[in-house]
């Protein structure tokens, strides 16, 4: 079932549990047993596509190093099942849609949110020493050049092909994380000394000189 959920994916289809059901020529009870709401059996299909990747780790202990072999050795894969990530973009959107207008009900949302954990462990080594608003605003920073949405705006607005991307975004990754370090100290002693700021002095009472 669930590689018959990617192959309609992979056709620019978003199916249902009973669009699959027909497809894999198994009943809805049965479907439905495996895949009891919609957004369930997506997740599914997106983890299928992403695969390795969510096991992906690194020996190198330069941050850098680490995060650009994430880059190289994911979007590869992203881009392969390119069509089930557009797909399940596409989905999300439109749950955003239906929670705006009020009618999404109790429908479960598709969750779309490796990226954090695997960019987390690729820049790790930088962990302790940029603190954590620095190394939470480099995560963020990273987010946007990493996964469907950068693929997409990288091919569609631009005309790039999936290694000019995957070479875009390693670029882009270099230079935020070189940022990054340039500017944790500077972050790190300005929240120290907004947190040892001394307290003004307390008025003088009536009377007092």
């Amino acid at each position: 079932m669930l590689d018959t959920a990617m192959g309609l994916m992979q056709r620019g289809v978003i199916p249902s549990v009973t669009d699959v059901a027909e497809a894999a020529e198994v009943s809805r009870a049965t479907a439905y047993r495996y895949f009891p709401t919609q957004a369930a059996m997506i997740q599914a299909a997106v983890d299928e596509a992403l695969g390795p990747i969510l096991d992906w780790s690194s020996d190198s202990e330069d941050a850098g190093k680490r995060v650009a072999e994430l880059l190289a050795f994911a979007y590869p894969r992203i881009e392969a099942y390119e069509t089930t990530h557009r797909a399940t973009l596409l989905l999300a959107l439109d749950q955003w849609r239906r929670r705006q207008a009020g009618t999404l009900g109790s429908e479960m949302p598709v969750k779309r949110g490796h990226r954090r954990d695997l960019l987390a462990k690729a820049a790790g080594p930088l962990r302790a020493s940029l603190g954590r608003q620095a190394f939470d605003r480099l995560m963020q920073s990273l987010s946007l050049i990493f996964g469907s949405e950068a693929l997409v705006v990288l091919k569609d607005i631009w005309g790039l092909d999936g290694e000019q991307a995957k070479r875009v975004a390693i670029w882009a990754a270099n230079a935020l994380v070189k940022a990054a370090i340039a500017d944790g100290p500077t972050v790190k002693a300005v929240t120290a000394a907004a947190k040892t700021k001394p307290k003004a002095a307390p008025r003088p009472r009536r009377g007092e000189v």
